[in-house]
């Protein structure tokens, strides 16, 4: 037994025929024919009696007509919910998402209202904060995914996939004597105020370790914790910035220029989620959607 056979009793109950019936159901006469047939076998039993070219339903059959439409109605709605469920009109209460706090201001918003437009009803919750904290974050199923650095290894509970990557680049107030050059090196910020970002994580220990085989030492004047304050000390003249890529070119400020640092240093982003556990349809729609913006955020290298 299908829907289909069902779909054909309650059609034939108010047609009387097999003809209008075909019509209907935009089937052949004989489609309805062969349907009413399987039917009739699957419940052993007569639903309709045959008089000249029309079909008298039997008791039988005007009995189970009832638990039919009840049975379609059921199916209706399962496939209406579902429709909701694709299309966000109805879903989880929420979709949580944890980003560092350099994409607070410049990405996100963006993000959300390109989100917002084909999912209106779902509620979104964002957490901005370290990537430490967003990674207990995921693995605490806190929030549903978030954005994080690639170090190589991860959390055997956190699965990352790789999105994005940049090379480290100078952001220099354009004024500044720097500001003409087409890459700089550890050389010419002898004596030159830094800001720095990622005190004692992989990436600065690799930046450290450049200018220690370059014989410079770093003049260090401001140490911060987010790509954003660091860009935006270098445009108020506080130093010149040493970021990633990905994160300068973020913004947009007549107030720099970026250039290359040199040697190259590379990092790689991602997005990462508690391992094993699926995204829900909407937080599914969203992590594509992170990741197309992500891509076409100028400037990114590999």
């Amino acid at each position: 037994m299908n829907v289909r056979q069902l779909e054909v009793l309650r059609t034939l109950l108010v047609t009387g025929s097999t003809i209008a019936t075909a019509r209907a159901m935009g089937l052949s006469q004989s489609g309805v024919s062969r349907l009413l047939q399987q039917l009739e076998a699957n419940l052993s039993m007569q639903l309709f009696a045959r008089d000249k070219g029309r079909l008298i339903p039997t008791p039988e059959a005007e009995k189970l007509a009832y638990d039919a439409e009840l049975v379609l109605a059921g199916i209706d709605r399962f496939t209406n919910l579902a429709q909701d469920l694709r299309s966000g009109a109805v879903g989880p209460e929420s979709v949580r998402i944890a980003l560092p706090n350099s994409l607070a201001d410049q990405f996100t918003p963006d993000l959300l209202a390109d989100f917002d437009r084909d999912f209106p009803r779902v509620r979104i919750e964002t957490f901005f904060d370290t990537s430490g904290a967003i990674t207990r974050l995921i693995e605490q199923r806190i929030v549903d995914f978030g954005f994080l650095r690639y170090e190589g290894q991860q959390s055997s509970s956190v699965e990352l996939e790789v999105v994005v990557s940049g090379r480290k680049v100078c952001v220099i107030p354009a004024g500044h004597p720097l500001a003409g050059l087409d890459i700089v090196t550890p050389r010419d910020l002898r004596n030159i105020p830094l800001i720095l970002t990622g005190r004692n994580r992989p990436t600065r220990m690799k930046l450290d370790e450049i200018f220690r085989q370059a014989g410079v030492t770093q003049t260090v004047k401001i140490e911060t914790h987010s790509n954003n304050s660091a860009f935006s000390y270098a445009a108020n003249g506080l130093g010149i910035a040493i970021i990633n890529s990905f994160f300068a070119h973020l913004t947009k400020d007549a107030r720099i220029v970026i250039r290359p640092f040199d040697p190259p240093l590379t990092q790689s982003f991602g997005l990462a989620k508690a391992a094993g556990v699926p995204l829900s349809i909407a937080a599914e729609a969203l992590s594509r959607r992170m990741k197309h913006m992500l891509r076409n955020v100028e400037g990114p290298q590999n």
